[in-house]
């Protein structure tokens, strides 16, 4: 599965721009799980177990000003991450 679906650019810059491009990847949120990534607030989205990226996020407030997404398959493997189960959300089933 490739990373970004054709079509979506690599940077998107402002609020409705990330926005818009949010809703191209709304079928990759399935298998998205909150998380710790390196110790900082993220997200991963790991199909059957594979970890396929990490989101980043920056929290200023009560808004997200922003992340970074890592794909790098280097990167991922250095990364230290820990899957949050929070109340009233399921993480994603390892199965298809």
């Amino acid at each position: 599965m490739p990373i970004l679906p054709p079509g979506v650019p690599r940077e998107l810059r402002g609020a409705r721009a990330v926005a818009e491009g949010t809703v191209l990847l709304r079928d990759r949120a399935r298998r998205a799980a909150a998380a710790l990534v390196d110790g900082d607030v993220g997200v991963v989205v790991a199909p059957r177990g594979r970890l396929l990226f990490a989101l980043r996020v920056t929290v200023e407030g009560e808004r997200i000003t922003s992340y970074e997404v890592i794909a790098d398959p280097d990167r991922l493997r250095r990364l230290d991450v820990a899957v949050l189960e929070l109340p009233g959300l399921t993480p994603p089933s390892r199965t298809p």
